[in-house]
């Protein structure tokens, strides 16, 4: 009993400094962020004033759905093509296969900004599509600044290389025997992808999706560079907060509101991981 007191204290040692770095970067500004979006703005009193304005003033809640709209719209768009492509390298065995499968990962390489920037010059409305629609006598304008649908389209640059690499880790973890076998006892391509290879990279499929949802929910850059000014993406509502109006109370119910809307896609993430045998099954 003492060699195994000794080593759970040993065990205990050796994770407290991560733990209490854990505690410090992570917890403790959460936790202060909660009570500070609680309290007056003036007289430090308790209050929900500061997340009311945010579902009831007008402007805020636009940029509530607004987020939600882009988000969702990107998981779904960038999932779909990501699966869809990960299909592609992993059973398709060619030249150009490969070539993809090595060149694919590459813009999420190129830093944030550069790529925001590269695709403005493309697809702004006097940007490179159009002078060489000019070339042949066409006013090409595609209306992508300043509206969701460019910074869907910028999203799709960054979250389907991550996507491709999630699902196509899963799906190159599918054994060839169990296709094999499918269609062996004669099950066609249609039948094999849906009774075999979709549920078994479900998992990977859904984990990918939480990600993509996550890391677009408090996206700053692209909405800053590429959005307009009303609605805006939550990122920039904050940054308007917290710099422009200096409202320091609201700003901290605003970044638990996101944090909440983050919380259900980890919700999602942590059941995946715990139910993986029902996922195998």
């Amino acid at each position: 009993m003492k060699n195994k007191t000794k080593g759970l204290l040993a065990a205990y040692g050796m994770v407290l400094p991560a733990f209490l770095v854990v505690m410090l970067t992570v917890a403790y500004p959460i936790v202060s962020a909660v009570i500070q979006s609680f309290q007056d703005e003036d007289t430090g009193a308790f209050t929900t004033a500061n997340y009311t304005y945010f579902f009831t003033e007008t402007a805020q809640r636009n940029n509530l759905l607004y987020t939600l709209f882009v988000v969702i719209v990107t998981v779904v768009i960038a999932i779909v093509l990501a699966y869809l492509l990960a299909l592609y390298l992993r059973f398709v065995k060619s030249g150009i296969s490969r070539a993809i499968g090595m060149l694919y990962l590459l813009p999420r390489f190129v830093p944030t900004m550069c790529a925001v920037y590269a695709m403005i010059t493309i697809i702004r409305d006097s940007g490179l599509i159009n002078r060489i629609g000019l070339l042949f006598g066409l006013d090409i304008k595609l209306g992508l600044m300043y509206h969701a649908s460019g910074i869907i389209v910028m999203n799709m640059w960054f979250n389907i290389p991550f996507a491709t690499m999630m699902i196509a880790a899963g799906l190159g973890a599918i054994p060839d025997s169990i296709i094999e076998a499918s269609r062996d006892s004669g099950a066609g391509r249609w039948k094999t992808f849906t009774s075999m290879i979709l549920p078994l990279s479900m998992k990977d499929v859904v984990v990918a999706s939480t990600f993509v949802f996550m890391s677009n929910v408090g996206s700053f850059t692209t909405p800053y560079l590429m959005g307009g000014n009303s609605p805006k993406m939550l990122g920039i509502a904050l940054y308007d907060q917290f710099n422009k109006y200096l409202s320091y109370n609201r700003s901290a119910a605003l970044s638990v509101i996101m944090f909440l809307i983050c919380s259900v896609s980890a919700a999602v993430y942590i059941y995946t991981n715990l139910k993986e045998k029902d996922w195998e099954k």
